[in-house]
């Protein structure tokens, strides 16, 4: 990917990276409304940055569906017997 994009109003790369971790937050509604305005305003007149934003978010959907498969039930069961062997060697210590 190149960085030969020009960044309006005088956008430093320093700036741009300030905005990256902010982006995190951003997509887990973890700012404030002001806060969020700011990191709006600025992937609205920054390309890479807005490019940065749509993967994040679109590996965080992905992360998600993943997630929220159900294990199938013989393996929950399995999983299951094995905490509890683990807690009775604990108790037994």
């Amino acid at each position: 990917m190149s960085h030969d994009h020009p960044h309006p109003d005088d956008v430093s790369a320093s700036d741009c990276a300030d905005y990256l971790e902010r982006i995190v937050y951003f997509l887990d509604n973890e700012l404030d409304e002001a806060d969020c305005s700011v990191v709006r305003a600025h992937l609205d007149t920054c390309n890479p940055c807005l490019e940065k934003y749509d993967l994040q978010r679109t590996v965080k959907s992905v992360v998600a569906r993943s997630c929220s498969e159900a294990a199938p039930d013989e393996l929950r069961q399995r999983v299951m017997l094995r905490i509890r062997e683990v807690q009775v060697r604990i108790t037994e210590v």
